[in-house]
């Protein structure tokens, strides 16, 4: 008896755990609320974790070329947040409007509200891309590298920032999976690209076999590459059909007033991340002054970081998807329950990984590079930045709970005061006058973080998010 009684819960767990990343039928609008964020979480968490998995193997690979290639890396994605601002901008909108829909029960609606979020995406993927092959030296000599950057790093900032459209794509299209709740697909389409990317990347940096020697090039081809491999995959599943929606031939044509819909939310959201972008990118200048090694120091503390706190982001989508669905199905109540369960949640993760990056941070930086100078601005990094894990875990759930209600106006101000008037000058004010260096930018970000995180809180015990309308 004492036996059944132990394994029943786990063998519940495990058949979860299974559902979960199969995909399900579960109507997200009732029935059990831990179990509604379980069944959203798991994939989302697993999504994001072989993106940050990727992040990370990615600068590990780089870090063997040297400290002008991993600060190539580092400026060209400082660069790239701005396209990623954009394809998450329209994202936030994507997920809300489809489930909204889904919630409502017109799945005929989701899907023509996921076509027209595919066709803005194609079109700003385009108009970013091309300008962005030609001009890529120039924006690295604004960014402030040096002429040894520039000539190792040219050929991997023209093809990383020239293919804008595959990475919006590659956003959009998960983002209306996630909205619907096939969260199973859109992370399975993560690990079919990504999986390519790591086993190219190697390859093609250092020419392994047949392929050609690239350098730090070759990261740039690799990634697009898996990336391009993704979108088609995540195409096929669309039109295949999940769970939740399934795209048909009739929805293929362009809906201006539902197009029109989705860009009015999609400028506040594009905003909203435009601005904590522009921050790393100001960040990013700010550390550049100090050299390559505490550049190199950063990046690499920053890919591990965010190693960390993708698969909380991912937890996070979990409140995203619930708060839209149960909107649409009239229930504010259980929405903003599912808020507060999943902040709880994220927050005992990041509190627990933060412990761990405080105590082993300079063994895992050795992990990419034994470099004295780059390893100690590197541990620098993410013993400070740990310190504000646990208000990155609740501000991230509480922005996302109003982007899943499709108020994306609130997040966009307190992410101009938060990141624009307050990370940005401290981060100056205590690098340079006072003379901190980059530590000062990292003591800057957890000030922000934090602030942001406090007042999000705030402001969502208001409730007027669940008057919102979409």
């Amino acid at each position: 008896m004492a036996t059944a009684v132990t394994t029943r819960p786990a063998s519940s767990f495990w058949a979860a755990v299974r559902e979960a990343m199969r995909g399900t039928h579960q109507d997200y609008t009732t029935g059990s609320l831990p179990r509604a964020i379980f069944l959203l979480a798991v994939p989302m968490v697993l999504e994001m974790f072989m993106e940050s998995l990727f992040a990370i193997v990615d600068v590990f690979w780089v870090a063997h070329l040297g400290a002008d290639s991993v600060a190539t890396v580092g400026l060209v994605e400082s660069m790239l947040t701005v396209v990623y601002s954009v394809g998450m901008g329209l994202g936030l909108s994507a997920t809300a409007m489809v489930a909204r829909r889904i919630g409502e029960k017109d799945r005929e609606g989701a899907a023509v509200a996921g076509v027209q979020a595919i066709a803005l995406g194609l079109v700003a993927g385009l108009s970013m891309g091309a300008p962005c092959f030609f001009l890529a030296p120039r924006l690295l000599r604004l960014m402030g590298a040096s002429p040894a950057i520039l000539a190792v790093g040219t050929g991997f900032a023209r093809i990383a920032m020239g293919g804008c459209s595959v990475v919006l794509l590659l956003f959009l299209t998960n983002a209306v999976f996630r909205g619907a709740g096939d969260a199973a697909i859109a992370m399975r389409v993560l690990w079919v690209a990504n999986s390519i990317n790591l086993l190219l990347d190697p390859c093609l940096i250092f020419g392994l076999g047949p392929f050609p020697r690239l350098g730090v090039t070759g990261a740039a081809v690799a990634t697009l590459t898996g990336r391009s491999v993704g979108v088609v995959y995540q195409f096929y599943r669309l039109f295949k059909g999940g769970e939740h929606i399934r795209v048909l031939t009739r929805h293929l044509r362009l809906k201006a007033q539902v197009m029109l819909r989705l860009l009015k939310v999609s400028l506040t959201g594009i905003t909203q991340l435009v601005i904590p972008h522009i921050a790393w990118i100001s960040l990013v200048r700010i550390v550049s002054v100090f050299g390559s090694a505490a550049l190199a120091g950063y990046t690499i503390g920053i890919r591990i970081i965010i190693f960390f706190l993708l698969p909380a982001w991912g937890l996070s989508g979990a409140a995203a998807t619930l708060v839209g669905q149960n909107l649409g199905a009239q229930q504010p109540e259980r929405a903003e329950e599912a808020v507060w369960r999943t902040g709880w949640y994220n927050a005992l993760f990041l509190g627990g990984e933060g412990l761990v990056m405080m105590i082993f941070a300079v063994p895992i930086v050795r992990i990419f590079t034994h470099d004295p100078a780059i390893v100690s601005t590197g541990a620098s990094c993410l013993r400070i930045l740990s310190v504000g894990n646990v208000g990155y875990a609740y501000g991230m759930v509480m922005l996302q709970a109003f982007n899943g209600a499709g108020d994306t106006l609130t997040p966009t101000w307190v992410n101009f005061f938060g990141f624009l008037l307050l990370e940005i000058p401290l981060a100056y004010e205590l690098a340079i006058p006072l003379g901190m260096r980059s530590q000062g930018v990292y003591w800057a970000i957890v000030a922000a973080e934090c602030a942001i995180a406090a007042a999000t809180v705030g402001l969502f015990r208001l409730g007027r998010w669940k008057a919102k309308r979409i």
